[in-house]
């Protein structure tokens, strides 16, 4: 309870500096808006009916541009991050128990793993055109392989007499990583998880940007484009909470149960 108290303090004084600067004139307006011009521009945004129709139980309504733009993103973004999940645990799993695809496929996903996913977008626009699956490419081989070099190094780090022991009691094959290697090997994939979902997020942005798509990231090249800075730090702001929202509703919720299932916490 202190420390969410002790982190609502910092974020007000944050936004009450920035008011303060805003309101002296220290910094023009077009450059720093004001915190309730950002405020006023994402309630636009989520009623301004600007954004596509959505219908649910026989009822259409017009989402706001920003709500809209969200949707897309986030179908986008689960699509995407959900393909990476499946293909980069599996192949964290064969890299980290096969010596030849170690030293084969491994190299490449390290070399890979160190080439920003922008570095791709040129490439699935030649391949795939100004389409979809451009942008899903982009997401998957933004977070695919950090969640496959996270995976690998769970299975590594796994005690190596925890797999004696249970193949003493007969454990073999799937049911020897299912059972034991896998649950063992959760605390560093969550992290790649989470790191993938963290890339997943740049990788797609990136990807919007480029061209216009109707995500997120369009908004934030309308408001470039037309010098709109409050919709900039709107559209900002919007990416932090809902980043924010899946770390606390998810990620940490999950990566807490996973911590006193293996006795990390000890209070």
């Amino acid at each position: 309870m202190r420390g969410s108290l002790r982190r609502a303090a910092f974020l007000l004084a944050l936004v009450a500096a920035w008011a303060t600067v805003s309101s002296l004139g220290i910094v023009r307006p077009w450059v720093l808006p004001s915190p309730l011009d950002v405020v006023h521009s994402v309630g636009d945004g989520l009623t301004d009916r600007l954004g596509p129709r959505w219908c649910l139980g026989g009822h259409c309504v017009h989402l706001g541009s920003i709500a809209g733009a969200v949707v897309i993103s986030m179908r986008r973004l689960l699509i995407g991050y959900a393909i990476s999940l499946v293909g980069g645990v599996l192949l964290g799993l064969s890299l980290a128990r096969s010596r030849l695809l170690e030293e084969s496929v491994g190299t490449l996903v390290l070399a890979f793993q160190a080439l920003p996913s922008i570095c791709w977008l040129p490439l699935a626009v030649l391949w795939f055109g100004l389409s979809e699956t451009t942008i899903l490419f982009v997401v998957i081989i933004g977070s695919l392989l950090s969640i496959a070099v996270a995976a690998e190094v769970g299975v590594r780090n796994v005690p190596p007499l925890l797999i004696r022991a249970a193949r003493t009691m007969g454990a073999r094959g799937p049911t020897l990583y299912l059972r034991v290697i896998l649950p063992a090997a959760l605390p560093g994939i969550i992290t790649g998880m989470k790191l993938g979902w963290t890339f997943a997020w740049r990788s797609l942005l990136a990807g919007e940007l480029i061209f216009l798509s109707g995500g997120i990231g369009q908004l934030l090249k309308i408001g470039e484009d037309t010098n709109d800075m409050a919709r900039v730090m709107a559209v900002m702001a919007v990416i932090i909470a809902l980043g924010l929202t899946i770390e606390l509703l998810v990620f940490s919720r999950v990566e807490q149960r996973i911590r006193e299932r293996w006795g990390y916490d000890r209070h």
